[in-house]
């Protein structure tokens, strides 16, 4: 009987069916034969607040199962998972376990045979759909499961290094989404054979009309059959497993989970998981079935992280790099900026802005936080325009901070238990900081004017346009400080110097840059020898290039990348300093001395940057080595000395206000557009479109105008001269112009935050954004068709 239970639990393809196997076997199932989850009975508050996003609860099945996986490797090894001997990371273990057999995972038929032994299988209606999560690993025996499967906070794997769970809660953040009644089919046997099949089916309690009364909140329970796991022996099942039957494992039925916006587990969902699993050290599969849909030709899709499907699908990537930054208060960590091109192959912007969206930013997730490759938090689209003000890239940048190795007490406080989003503190603040102050610098910033230049169209000199009305503003009106806190007006004008005649000389060949997989090569640029010292200010910052043939992207790519080490030599400390005299520097990491940032290669060039932090004082010395890694253990190695000195006082020098000039006010440049230029622009533009702001971060540089908007064509049309429409365009651009404009400045100056609803999430969106979607409805053709005279003259009548 206990077998014909598990077997029609398992075949049951929503909750309404788990309810009839429940009522179809009542002394079974009675009252007596539940318990609480951990062992307590306000589990509710445990298990109720963990993800808020039924995907990032999904992604906390798949992690155990990884580390399910790494267990029972360990455990087959005979090596004590506790022990000194066993791995202690996640990318230790897989080399260790696996050896070079892990580097043929980016081959498609050996990434698809690994990932057979993790499977997310589909099952069930496609509107209420149940998820089935298999693995291959150590398993429980069934009198184990209450201080595994169902313990809540007991850190069973705190102690184990190679593993990413660590609080003993993450599998039962599941539930909660698990249909109304919270079912979900727990089963495993040990890896080894040993014991019996064990299984339990956990629920939300039912509370009777009588313990209504008397009780606040409800908990979560499992089945016990007289006080144990029910079990049975079995050799080998069949539960519907993409090739092969289960023997040995752990699988767990999720019954009409609640996934929004998962149309399908093939192509959909696999896409979801591998935004929440930037890089997982371990492949798996996600499977659909013919039955759910019988005109999908792919059904069984293997997923290996986001980093894998950024570089294998490199015709959405525009360029990307990484920079790695050290900092004594925090740690290390390694930035990877991702930025998409605006326009692929023969797809409109719109289109392609369409297809990234869907395919990379399905959660709204612009900047990762992962540890381990698993996501522990994130920043929206917003830290794109607020914090780094690089608005054109706000669709098409994705970042990834690897806070794997950043300092345990700075990391602890960054991260939820849960394990999906940041800890509002101290830490999470100067982290965001850090990370603006050091992207605004980074090769985004020439990127984004990169995207900017590529415009390239001719502007409306606003000059005239502007002058008059520029000129009648008192000083001290608040339309006149509207403008100056909004815009920042400056003065514009540039003293023209007299021209001199230059002789014309050559143009500089560039010299090809010819990548090589491994470098051959690490030197120091303009080398003139053995110990060359840089001087670093306090306070300041020092950047040294170095020259190798290596690939841009040998650090960040998947498959055998390389390193970079920064170490400290030795520090000789000033002796007129009261810090005392020559100091051997060994026990030094680069970190408690020196903030040091290393860029990723660039045509054959590496950046590391420098800067002092407290520990180092006027007139000390530091010497540093810098090593390359080449194939194999071998590394190239560039020795430097920095020498501390005094702050540079140049970049305190105060620059002069310049004076208010009114005839170059800081206004933003007005550019006319025509449907023959809609191609060549990275932004979308169609007959609808009537204006489009570009702004940086909170300014507003430009303002670009369609002069073949369907509101100007059909107000045109009426017009019987070339007199009256070349009156009704200039018309058009001064409302278009001067309207935005207040309209930005107002809404700006107001602090005024925004969010639209699209597909039922509310979504930030910027005051540009705002504006451009305001004159896209009734706005622009109310400018067009009612001047004052017409408004007054309806209100006389």
């Amino acid at each position: 009987m206990v077998k014909l239970i598990f077997e029609k639990l398992f075949k049951a393809e929503t909750e309404a069916f788990v309810d009839e196997i429940i009522v179809e076997y009542p002394d079974f199932f009675k009252n007596e034969n539940w318990k609480h989850i951990g062992q307590i009975e306000s589990n509710f508050s445990i298990i109720e607040n963990q993800q808020s996003n039924p995907i990032a609860a999904l992604v906390e099945k798949v992690t155990n199962s990884i580390d399910a996986i790494l267990m029972k490797k360990c455990l087959e090894k005979g090596v004590n998972p506790k022990g000194l001997e066993a791995p202690k990371s996640m990318d230790d273990a897989i080399s260790y376990f696996y050896g070079d057999s892990s580097k043929s995972w980016d081959l498609p038929t050996n990434r698809r045979k690994q990932a057979e032994e993790i499977q997310i299988l589909a099952d069930g209606p496609t509107k209420e759909s149940a998820v089935i999560i298999y693995d291959n690993g150590e398993g429980q025996h069934p009198e184990d499961f209450e201080s595994t499967f169902l313990s809540l906070v007991r850190g069973n794997k705190n102690e184990i290094q190679f593993v990413q769970g660590k609080y003993n809660m993450g599998g039962s953040g599941a539930i909660v989404f698990c249909g109304k009644k919270g079912y979900q089919l727990i089963a495993s046997k040990r890896y080894d054979k040993t014991g019996k099949f064990g299984f339990t089916l956990v629920r939300e309690h039912p509370l009777s009309k009588e313990e209504q009364t008397y009780k606040k909140n409800t908990w979560y329970e499992y089945l016990v059959i007289d006080g144990q796991i029910p079990s049975f022996e079995i050799d080998r099942f069949d539960l519907k497993l993409f090739n092969r039957s289960f023997e040995t494992g752990t699988i767990i039925k999720l019954y009409s989970y609640q996934m929004k916006g998962v149309s399908g587990f093939a192509q959909d969902l696999n896409q979801n998981l591998n935004e929440f699993l930037f890089k997982p050290v371990l492949p798996f599969f996600t499977i659909d079935t013919k039955e759910r849909y019988p005109n999908n030709k792919v059904l069984e899709l293997p997923a290996f992280g986001l980093q894998r499907r950024l570089e294998e699908e490199n015709d959405y990537v525009d360029e990307w790099f990484s920079e790695t930054y050290s900092d004594k208060s925090f740690g290390k960590m390694k930035v990877t900026c991702y930025v998409f091109k605006a326009k692929r192959g023969d797809r409109t912007v719109k289109q392609t802005k369409d297809d990234i969206r869907r395919n990379f930013f399905k959660n709204g997730m612009s900047v990762l936080f992962s540890m381990n490759g698993q996501v522990h938090g994130h920043y929206t689209t917003e830290f794109i325009t607020r914090s780094l003000k690089f608005n054109l890239l706000k669709d098409y940048l994705l970042i990834n901070v690897d806070c794997s190795q950043l300092n345990f007490e700075f990391r602890k406080e960054l991260f939820m238990a849960s394990r999906d989003r940041l800890r509002q503190g101290d830490e999470s603040n100067k982290l965001r900081e850090i990370l603006r102050s050091k992207l605004t610098k980074s090769q985004l910033l020439e990127i984004n004017k990169k995207r900017k230049d590529s415009i390239g169209l001719e502007s409306e000199d606003t000059q005239e346009l502007v002058k008059s009305f520029a000129k009648n503003l008192p000083k001290d009106g608040e339309l006149f400080k509207l403008l100056q806190n909004t815009l920042k007006l400056e003065d514009k004008k540039k003293v023209s110097k007299p021209h001199q005649s230059t002789p014309n000389k050559p143009n500089k060949v560039e010299k090809e840059f010819k990548p090589e997989r491994y470098p051959s090569f690490f030197r120091l640029y303009n080398n003139k020898g053995t110990n060359q010292t840089f001087n670093v200010p306090i306070g300041g910052e020092k950047s040294l290039k170095f020259e190798t043939d290596v690939e841009d992207h040998y650090f960040d790519r998947v498959e055998d990348p390389g390193d970079l080490q920064v170490s400290v030599l030795n520090v000789k400390r000033n002796k007129n300093e009261s810090n005392g005299g020559d100091q051997a520097g060994t026990t030094f990491e680069p970190g408690d001395v020196l903030n040091v940032v290393v860029s990723s290669p660039s045509k054959g060039t590496i950046k590391i940057t420098f800067n002092p932090n407290t520990e180092l004082h006027q007139g000390d010395e530091v010497e540093i080595k810098a090593s390359l890694k080449g194939p194999g253990e071998t590394f190239q190695d560039e020795i430097v000395f920095l020498k501390i000195v005094e702050p540079d006082q140049s970049a305190k020098a105060k620059v002069e206000e310049p004076k208010e000039d009114f005839d170059n006010l800081g206004l933003p440049e007005l550019i006319k557009i025509h449907q023959k230029d809609w191609a060549g622009l990275n932004f979308e533009m169609d007959h609808k479109t009537v204006v489009y702001p570009l702004a940086e971060g909170d300014k507003l540089e430009k303002l670009y105008i369609n002069l073949d908007s369907s509101v100007f064509l059909n107000h045109r049309k009426k017009l019987t001269n070339s007199e009256q429409i070349e009156i009704a365009q200039r018309k058009y651009l001064a409302s278009v112009y001067f309207h935005a404009l207040f309209l930005y400045m107002t809404t700006k100056n107001r602090g005024v935050i925004m969010q639209k609803t699209e597909e039922g999430e509310n979504k930030d969106i910027t005051v540009d954004e705002y504006i451009r979607e305001v004159f896209d409805s009734f706005y622009s053709d109310f400018l067009l068709n009612f001047g004052m005279e017409q408004l007054l003259s309806a209100l006389d009548d």
